[in-house]
């Protein structure tokens, strides 16, 4: 008797102990990111420092925490790795790139990443170096300029826009300096990495700067000696974008956080914290 009554404790606490391992699994976290009933949902976005990772932890994330979804927000400094890492799954989306980068980038890299929602706009503008007046440009001119096809491009148009020089084909959105047909002022294009545009202020006449960069190196829009006219083609082309994978392009969570980041409230906050340098779409 005293054998068959341990055995069967001894059974017992087995199957117990087995419960409750298969009830925490069956409640724990999913490959989603979303926990289990009455837990808050996860969502894991990558990007660029300033200023998408700051309107994500500043506007973002409060408002999504009162719809139980916590915002976990991964920052990156470079236009590579946030693409990769949405791709494996390693974050679910990320909010750093306009639409033309993202095709570019979809088509070298055989990806099929999809753009989910349009969310600001970040101007480009012609920055002073060691020179500040655009009118009067010296021949033999240095203007940085990113390296990459869509920013390189859009750089170009700019210059277009001033009338620094023309492009062969005037819309050309992937212009490379092979594409300068007229070069009036002889001007040299010095073509460097997008991040490291602003570092080349010293060394150049002018440089072309992304408008996150141009924030992270303390500048604005109204510093620029000339900025994208609203009225241009790189407006409608260059919207920042929410983009994921295509399994996931209808994701609640991902839904949520659209609807967050193109709200009235949201169109406040860009103008109270960004003015000029951070538009709306």
């Amino acid at each position: 008797m005293p054998d068959i009554t341990r055995r069967s404790f001894i059974l017992t606490a087995a199957a117990a102990s087995s419960a409750i391992l298969l009830g925490s699994a069956l409640t724990g976290c999913d490959s989603t990111g979303a926990n289990g009933p009455g837990a808050a949902k996860r969502l894991t976005v990558a990007a660029s420092p300033t200023p998408h990772a700051k309107i994500l932890s500043e506007f973002a994330a409060p408002k999504l925490k009162d719809q139980g979804i916590e915002l976990t927000v991964k920052e990156y400094t470079d236009y590579i790795i946030p693409n990769q890492v949405t791709s494996s799954g390693e974050v679910d989306v990320n909010y750093f790139q306009h639409i033309n980068y993202l095709d570019n980038y979809n088509e070298k890299n055989g990806t099929d990443l999809v753009g989910v929602a349009a969310i600001h706009y970040e101007p480009f503008g012609i920055y002073a170096g060691t020179s500040s007046d655009l009118l009067s440009i010296a021949d033999g001119a240095q203007i940085a300029v990113p390296n990459d096809p869509t920013n390189e491009g859009r750089a170009l148009l700019l210059l277009q826009q001033e009338k620094i020089i023309r492009l062969s084909n005037p819309n050309d959105l992937e212009a490379t300096a092979t594409s300068v047909a007229d070069n009036p002022h002889n001007v040299r294009l010095v073509e460097v990495e997008a991040a490291a545009v602003p570092r080349q202020l010293q060394d150049v006449n002018f440089a072309v700067i992304n408008g996150n960069y141009a924030i992270e190196a303390g500048m604005h829009a109204s510093d620029a000696l000339a900025v994208e006219s609203a009225q241009g083609v790189a407006v409608q082309q260059y919207a920042n974008y929410i983009v994921t994978t295509p399994d996931k392009k209808d994701d609640e969570r991902i839904a949520a956080l659209v609807k967050v980041l193109t709200s009235d409230d949201f169109k406040k906050y860009l103008s109270d914290a960004y003015g000029k340098d951070v538009l709306p779409v």
